[in-house]
């Protein structure tokens, strides 16, 4: 049991690392090759907090753990609205520009409907299902893009970020980055989901609870230091910009990418009220809530309220005793 827990931590540990060495050679790359800041911003860095999301639901997708698949990108979802974006608000609420909201908000809502409703309709997800969440990310990127083209006071504080990044590197250090950075993603999500797999197994846990808690807290590592790194700036607004982005991408990026691979039905290794599926009546219930709780006060008042935070923690605490113990 010991070896599988470290390996899982390592899986861990790999996959920040690696996402980081990948952006920050992407970005290195694609500064040298004059592609727009906003392009980078939109694209490459945005991507890159969700790699880890991506890698563990694709290869928990190649080999038939639909569970993992399947819990990781609705958890991560619940951990980086409930636990990552709660923490921010309750440390500093303050208001907020509805107008950034409102994309990410709209595209993410439109989404997650749709997947509920095959969710609770047809219990099943095929390819073509995944290819037109595929599709849905090329059309939000492209849209994203151009918003940002017409109101670039939305990147404002982005680049500041970025402009306050370290030395400029060579070309070749910043192709090790990229290939190391892939290698180190790829191999930490093989240990979290291969390791992940055997400590359910033990423990006689579900795969989709490992995937809906412990994986996606792990997955979701890289949103939690950029909140922190942007709170501590006083870049609030951005953080939360950046979850909500991350929200969206783990269903129609990341889950898009694992059903387009391989395929699954709706796990039903945990059931409530004699019979019914818990992540029918729990799970996917619960993203939806999470994000209306921390949404619509921004869209409707421009302002979040230390309440919204503290109401969101207790519904994360509750929700993991909730997989572990029922």
């Amino acid at each position: 049991m010991l070896v599988p827990v470290l390996l899982f931590l390592a899986g861990f540990v790999l996959l920040i690392k690696g996402g980081d060495w990948f952006v920050d050679g992407s970005v290195g790359i694609a500064r040298r090759f004059h592609l727009p800041e906003l392009l980078i911003g939109a694209t490459i860095v945005s991507i890159g907090t969700t790699l880890p999301e991506v890698m563990v639901s694709s290869q928990a997708a190649l080999e038939g753990n639909a569970g993992i698949s399947y819990g990781n990108a609705i958890g991560s979802v619940i951990c980086n609205t409930s636990l990552i974006a709660a923490l921010t608000i309750a440390i500093r609420p303050g208001k907020v520009n509805p107008k950034t909201f409102s994309l990410p908000s709209a595209f993410f809502f439109a989404s997650v409907v749709c997947y509920a409703v095959i969710a609770w309709t047809m219990g099943s997800f095929q390819r073509w299902m995944g290819l037109v969440f595929l599709c849905v990310f090329v059309v939000y990127m492209i849209v994203s893009t151009m918003q940002m083209k017409k109101h670039p006071e939305f990147t404002k504080e982005a680049e500041e970020e970025e402009e306050s990044g370290g030395k400029e590197r060579s070309l070749a250090m910043e192709l090790v980055l990229l290939v190391i950075g892939a290698a180190a993603i790829a191999l930490g999500a093989r240990f979290l989901v291969d390791n992940g797999t055997k400590i359910a197994a033990t423990l006689g846990v579900p795969d989709s609870v490992i995937g809906l808690t412990m994986v996606a807290l792990g997955t979701s590592l890289p949103e939690l230091i950029t909140a922190i790194t942007s709170l501590a700036k006083g870049h609030s607004s951005l953080s939360l910009g950046n979850i909500i982005g991350a929200n969206l991408f783990n269903i129609i990026l990341v889950s898009g990418a694992a059903i387009s691979i391989s395929p699954f039905a709706i796990p039903m290794e945990k059931t409530v009220l004699g019979g019914v599926n818990s992540s029918l009546v729990v799970d996917i219930p619960l993203m939806l809530a999470v994000m209306a709780i921390l949404c619509l006060p921004a869209l409707i008042k421009g302002k979040l309220h230390r309440w919204q935070g503290i109401l969101l923690l207790c519904i994360y605490a509750a929700f993991t005793v909730y997989q572990f113990v029922s």
